[in-house]
């Protein structure tokens, strides 16, 4: 689906290819672990049987601190957001961009009209709550957000709760946070619906499997229109398994690994030294300036931007030629993902992912060695 001239259908596995070093889609490196995989081969001898999604929707919940009638498991943040737009008839839907294109398609696949609050890169993509329409009554915006890497404050989200409001926040990179200090799942306000992967640290693009938290009504409501036994025997085996005390530690170390590496990255695409950089809120490292309390770092020689703060696995630059920069790396064998599908964004952006340092370096060399 084409849309103003953004494609929303287009996502970073296509461009990665045959030989290819994926720094295009934002998967954790070397997933599933073993582990992991054990636990789902374990599950294939009960293929016969309808799949049940009880034990796995108990589990999650307890995961979260809520109750089971809150949770709604889902084939993929994606079908989430198409369960959403087939469940709620909004008068005015509103999509905050740049941002994970699935929600506007599925919105208007299912008929919906929509509107766009853009966020500016020169604001550090920071949101400000009335820039949202007073009458909208379904928002959508993710936290972190894919592609800009920027982690919303829960107090901002929380001002754009109202009575007659659906606030659909997509938390599919909050588990890679650490600490999940921004995440709403139980907030408890009004109209909040929270959709979560578990994709994006598991390595579980393939199995299709992710869950909705919100208040009960609401709940009713979506599964009033999924079909029946969408998620697989297999995927609900994986979502009982990442909620076990193993899970929990493997992915609060691996948020805090993508802490570490993101840094490493920033550090080789701005030509400033580690100890320079600080993603937190507010820091104005070298080459900087302070937007809204954000900022915008620029390279020491001044070709690459990076806009706001990053706090997800994956950094979104601005170059200059972007479209022939991610072209030459390809055939140096390194996969980048475009940013002009994005709304708001254009042909000089690229959205890269964190990658442990020894690939990073590696994509460093062939960049620099294309930039000259």
């Amino acid at each position: 689906m084409t849309v103003d001239g953004f494609d929303l259908d287009h996502h970073g596995d296509l461009e990665v290819g045959d030989g290819l070093v994926d720094l295009a889609v934002n998967v954790r490196a070397g997933t599933p672990p073993p582990w992991l995989v054990d636990e789902i081969a374990a599950g294939l001898t009960d293929l016969a049987a309808y799949p049940r999604a009880d034990a796995a929707t108990a589990a999650t919940a307890a995961r979260h601190g809520c109750s089971p009638d809150q949770v709604l498991l889902t084939a993929g943040a994606a079908e989430a957001f198409v369960l959403v737009a087939r469940a709620f008839r909004p008068r005015h839907a509103v999509v905050v961009h740049p941002q994970f294109t699935e929600p506007e398609s599925a919105l208007r696949s299912a008929g919906h009209l929509v509107d766009r609050v853009i966020l500016r890169p020169e604001n550090g993509f920071v949101l400000a709550p009335g820039a949202i329409p007073a009458d909208a009554d379904l928002v959508v915006i993710g936290n972190p957000t894919n592609p800009t890497s920027v982690l919303h404050p829960a107090d901002t989200l929380r001002e754009l709760a109202r009575p007659d409001r659906i606030l659909v926040v997509d938390e599919a990179f909050m588990d890679a946070v650490p600490g999940e200090p921004e995440s709403l799942v139980g907030a408890g306000i009004p109209g909040l619906v929270v959709i979560r992967s578990l994709t994006k640290t598991w390595g579980l693009a393939g199995l299709r499997v992710g869950y909705v938290v919100a208040a009960p009504p609401l709940i009713d409501q979506l599964a009033a229109v999924q079909p029946h036994w969408p998620v697989s025997t297999p995927a609900l085996a994986a979502a009982i398994a990442c909620t076990t005390p193993r899970a929990t530690t493997e992915a609060a170390q691996a948020a805090a690994d993508f802490d570490a590496q993101r840094k490493h990255l920033l550090a080789g695409l701005l030509n400033c030294p580690e100890a320079e950089l600080d993603t937190r809120a507010g820091d104005q490292p070298h080459g900087s300036t302070a937007y809204g309390g954000e900022a915008v770092r620029v390279s020491r020689d001044g070709r690459v931007a990076v806009h706001g703060v990053p706090r997800a696995p994956f950094v979104l630059v601005r170059i200059d030629g972007a479209e022939q920069l991610r072209q030459q790396l390809r055939e140096r064998g390194f996969a980048v993902r475009r940013g002009d599908t994005f709304p708001g964004l254009g042909a000089d952006w690229l959205r890269i992912a964190v990658r442990p340092e020894v690939v990073t370096d590696a994509f460093l060399k062939a960049w620099r060695d294309v930039l000259g």
